[in-house]
């Protein structure tokens, strides 16, 4: 029974660090602050998660534009998966490089948007 308890504990030790799951663990201490709308920077977004993290991420070089991702396999992911770089707008549509983009909280589990202008993040937030 304790090597099953202990099993357990190490499958969950390992889960829990894993690339998809770490946006909760990073994010609960630094977003207590933020709301839904604020722009948040590039460089504490994973951008392959869509995910605002509270702390610097992994810089990723590619074709001369800087991405970040939150693990190495997210550093893998954003030199081979186009949507790792990229994202539509929610108000053009346009697909826009999220290296350039205005990056905002979308919601209150800490995911963002992207938006290729400061009038098109405006008005889907209504700052006016």
């Amino acid at each position: 029974m304790k090597n099953i308890l202990l099993g357990i504990l190490a499958f969950a030790a390992v889960f829990l660090v894993s690339c998809n799951n770490s946006k909760a663990e990073n994010t609960q201490i630094a977003v207590a602050h933020l709301t839904i709308g604020d722009i948040v920077p590039h460089d504490q977004v994973c951008m392959v998660n869509n995910a605002y993290m509270g702390k610097k991420q992994l810089e990723v070089q590619h074709d001369g534009k800087t991405y970040y991702g939150c693990c190495e396999n997210c550093k893998l992911r954003i030199p081979q998966e186009e949507n790792a770089r990229m994202a539509y707008d929610p108000i053009s549509k346009k697909l826009i490089d999220k290296a350039t983009a205005i990056i905002a909280i979308s919601d209150k589990n800490d995911n963002v948007m992207y938006f290729e202008n400061k009038k098109n993040y405006e008005a889907f937030f209504n700052k006016k």
